[in-house]
């Protein structure tokens, strides 16, 4: 009997230390999906050994290994396999030179005798292949459950070609590095190239990579840029090294001394770690890609050049076509060294146009991101296997640094160009109160000066704002002047939730807390004339908070019955707005609303009452909460798959049609938010699992299958379209995903 109880997915093909394609993306493949759902089930390689007298010093996750040219290998991995009760899936890395047999056949058999599904990862897909090639490949994807290609294109000439059913291929990109977007100059000054135009193409040298005609181009393109610099990045394939030596890399040598171009192109000889590759293709300013191989269906150094925001200039492979466009890069024919110079010279004496195609390419990789692939693959393997965990509590890990990068002396910039803080606009109240809670409840967790900084500076300008009628103005230009002449019900109520807040901190110096105390002895004033059902609850948050702080010198006794009696009265009025709703909107659909549309911020309206009545021990609240939070969870959340929430684009609007799309974090937060505190006060673990799905909607778990916080810096994407994300990281996206993160982690995790 097998003791490994914990579920596994095998992985079969080449791997590290091997040097090859393959074995890179089954690397980064694997620790993308670990990342996500390790420990809870284990990624695990079957290796293929180049031939019977190689040896390689693999790392443990290898458990099985496969000499290519022995038949009886693949026989008795199979039944291994078989027996193994741990092993649910087996994913196959495919290229035809991989395996062992004819057009790699002896990975037939194995399929034959394998009793567990198998998807098959095809990494070339030949449009025209010989008739041996053809029934290889065809066998291989119909004795597989299901099949995976990395463009459109491949796809369809599996289907048209090879005779393979469409409904069992699933197209999932080459996944990319999920960098941060680059500054060219910073990663030129790390490696001492600045002042040089870097194109560059790297990976396992070969004669197949076409980079003489890229050399054979750059003659007439110094003499007009002569600050240009091609550099060649990567080891001689291994298998090239042993069977021809250095043969290519020394013609290529040749032609460089032919045509006078020493110190405009240099080698970097060798194969490198994924940190020197990230460096160099950030210093990159064109990545030049000359492949010779028209059907190419993948290409991890195109992807990972444009994943650091490199343009391309691209023989038109089946794989650069499915990628670059005029908005990314310049296709060029094959073997034509004239097209790469014209490519080369358009590109070179635009800077706009270069700047503009670089953020493009970065834009267009960030649905590639390994993060993403790694969910896709998971989402296809689950479909075959039923493997994934009832419950995911693994997070990423906190982090303020793009916080403090939207942040100066003052407080938190409003917006920002992809993650540039936009200076032009300025300062929002809202913003701040909210950056100010997520410090606050960080600095409770870790004393941490640096965030006590930012606690200090959040508290000050949310002081600045504070008019002496105790209100708030929300807007501030970056000259510090007020832009708003209204004043704002939400800045009343939020500036009040971030007060409260404050006021009940156990880590923060009485300074702290005794300002905060006047601020929000002002603020109250002004609550009872408050209209807005999000404001109100906005107000009753933080007046629950406050009730929090049991010393009296911090909270006398009297503010704390007048905080009392102001809770009550907004939660009262909170009530009557819901009752009012259900008694006249009811006639046909059901309606337990507050108003009589879902529009943003909604989940707070309940969690108010859920705090309302933690305080007061009012049945009513609590009633009036749960009903509502579940007519909320009924509508936001996709067949318990994932969390919608109510869109921007039109919201919802009783008896008409909901919006889907342009999703706010905000949102998303607020629902994580609402239902960990219902799930804290009612012990419901229909709450508790509801807010793990919904902070989930940042991770991958939504209708794009696609991350909304960018692991690479620690902010969040503005929002969720139909078809594509907002790469924009404003304040209150990425503050959101801060709140959501730091209340999913009130939630004890399962050992």
């Amino acid at each position: 009997m097998d003791k490994r109880k914990t579920p596994c997915i095998l992985y079969m093909g080449s791997y590290p230390p091997r040097e090859c394609g393959i074995a890179t993306f089954n690397k980064r493949l694997t620790t993308a999906i670990d990342k996500e759902y390790n420990p809870k089930i284990k990624s695990k390689i079957l290796a293929i050994n180049s031939n019977g007298t190689s040896i390689y010093n693999y790392p443990r996750k290898v458990i099985m290994q496969i000499n290519e040219t022995e038949i009886e290998d693949y026989l008795n991995r199979a039944n291994e396999i078989n027996r193994a009760a741990d092993i649910k899936l087996v994913n196959i890395q495919h290229e035809y030179g991989l395996f062992g047999g004819e057009q790699g056949e002896f990975l037939i058999p194995f399929l034959e005798l394998l009793r567990k599904p198998a998807i098959v990862t095809m990494h070339t897909v030949l449009p025209r292949p010989d008739e041996k090639m053809k029934n290889v490949g065809r066998v291989i994807a119909e004795k597989s459950a299901g099949v995976v290609v990395m463009n459109s294109r491949a796809k369809d000439i599996l289907h048209e070609n090879y005779g393979i059913k469409k409904n069992k291929i699933k197209v999932i990109p080459h996944g990319v590095f999920n960098v941060a977007f680059p500054s060219k100059s910073s990663a030129k000054r790390k490696l001492n190239l600045s002042g040089r135009i870097v194109i560059s193409t790297f990976g396992m040298i070969s004669c197949d990579k076409g980079i003489e005609y890229a050399i054979e181009a750059l003659p007439k393109v110094i003499r007009e840029h002569p600050n240009l610099l091609y550099l060649i990045i990567g080891a001689t394939h291994p298998q090239i090294l042993k069977n021809e030596g250095e043969k290519y890399r020394n013609k290529l040598k040749r032609l460089i001394i032919k045509h006078q171009l020493e110190d405009n192109v240099k080698f970097y000889n060798k194969y490198l770690s994924e940190p020197e590759v990230v460096d160099f293709l950030k210093a990159t300013d064109i990545y030049v890609y000359p492949m010779l191989s028209r059907d190419q269906a993948s290409s991890g150094s195109l992807s990972d050049a444009m994943s650091c925001a490199c343009p391309a200039i691209a023989t038109a492979s089946q794989y650069a076509k499915s990628v670059i466009n005029h908005e990314r890069g310049i296709l060029v024919r094959f073997r034509n060294s004239s097209d790469i110079k014209r490519a080369l010279l358009e590109m070179l004496s635009d800077k706009k146009m270069r700047k503009e195609m670089s953020k493009n390419t970065y834009f267009y990789t960030r649905q590639m991101t390994w993060q993403n692939v790694a969910l896709s693959y998971f989402n296809n393997f689950n479909h075959f296997a039923k493997i994934v965990p009832r419950e995911q509590d693994k997070w990423p890990a906190i982090k303020f640094d793009y916080l403090k990068n939207l942040t100066d002396s003052f407080g938190m910039i409003q917006f920002a160009n992809h993650t540039k803080p936009d200076t032009h606009s300025g300062y929002c109240l809202d913003d701040n109160a909210r950056a100010l809670i997520a410090s606050i409840k960080w600095y409770e967790k870790k004393k941490i000066t640096s965030t006590l900084n930012l606690i200090k500076k959040y508290l000050r300008f949310v002081k600045f704002c504070q008019k002496p009628n105790g209100r708030f103005r929300n807007f501030v230009s970056y000259q510090q002047t007020f832009n708003d002449r209204q004043e704002s019900e939400d800045s009343l109520g939020r500036a009040t939730w971030a007060l409260g807040y404050a006021l009940q901190s156990k880590r923060l110096s009485g300074d702290i807390i005794r300002s905060s105390r006047s601020m929000l002895k002002k603020a109250i004033k002004s609550l009872p004339d408050l209209k807005s059902p999000r404001a109100i609850a906005f107000a009753i948050n933080g007046l629950s908070y406050a009730i929090e702080q049991n010393d009296d010198k911090l909270l006398p006794p009297k503010m704390r019955e007048e905080i009392t009696e102001m809770t009550k009265k907004l939660s009262d009025k909170l009530v009557r707005q819901y009752e009012w709703q259900v008694k006249n909107n009811n006639n046909s659909a059901k309606w337990y609303w507050f108003e009589d549309c879902l529009t943003y911020s909604n989940y707070k309206l309940p969690e108010a009452l859920f705090r309302a009545y933690h305080l007061t021990r009012n049945k009513k609240y609590r009633e009036v909460a749960e009903k509502s939070l579940r007519f909320l969870m009924n509508i936001t959340f996709e067949r318990d798959e994932y969390f919608s929430p109510i869109g921007q684009d039109g919201w919802y609007f009783r008896n008409g049609k909901r919006a889907y799309f342009d999703q706010q974090p905000e949102d998303a937060a607020s629902a994580v938010d609402s239902l960990v505190t219902a799930h804290l006060i009612t012990r419901k673990k229909i709450y508790k699992n509801k807010a793990k799905l919904a902070f989930q909607w940042f991770l991958g778990k939504n209708h794009l299958r696609q991350m909304v916080y960018d692991e690479a810096t620690g902010g969040c994407f503005d929002g969720l379209g139909k078809y594509s994300l907002n790469f924009n990281q404003g304040a209150e996206s990425s503050v959101s995903y801060l709140l959501a993160r730091l209340a999913i982690e009130q939630i004890p995790q399962k050992k």
